[in-house]
């Protein structure tokens, strides 16, 4: 058989399919892909949780080491201060220092969680294409 037969043959299978099985084709066909949609926006969101756990993580981590140096090492800056000034004022300045460092670190963090992005932007793309193509199939 050469191509054109082959061409002519699947048209009138086309032409002899009853319209309810086309139909139901089309639904089977279009729940597939919704079913495929799902599939793809789970795994997005998925990514994205990742990401946010990470964030959230080095914020943790982050608190946790700023309070054990605030603990450990204000102490010490303390007694080292309180060698050339009364303990109260070395006390503050010490307490001053490690509120800034907690600052940077909130800060650092903050913008961390600001690059994490909950839309699942290709599941969006693709559904806008499926929509496309649906209002519009043979363009």
């Amino acid at each position: 058989m050469t191509a054109p037969n082959q061409h002519r043959v699947a048209d009138e299978e086309v032409a002899e399919t009853p319209v309810g099985e086309m139909i139901g084709n089309i639904s089977n066909d279009l729940s597939q892909l919704f079913r495929q949609e799902v599939e793809l926006a789970k795994a997005e969101l998925k990514q994205e949780a990742a990401k946010a756990g990470k964030a959230g993580g080095m914020l943790g981590g982050a608190a946790f080491a700023a309070y054990l140096a605030v603990v450990l090492l204000s102490f010490a800056l303390v007694f080292a201060l309180d060698a050339v000034m009364p303990a109260g004022w070395a006390a503050l300045i010490v307490a001053v220092l490690w509120g800034v460092i907690g600052g940077v670190l909130y800060v650092n963090g903050k913008n961390k969680l600001k690059t994490v992005d909950p839309m699942p932007r290709r599941t969006v793309d693709t559904l806008k294409e499926d929509a496309q193509w649906l209002k519009n199939p043979t363009g």
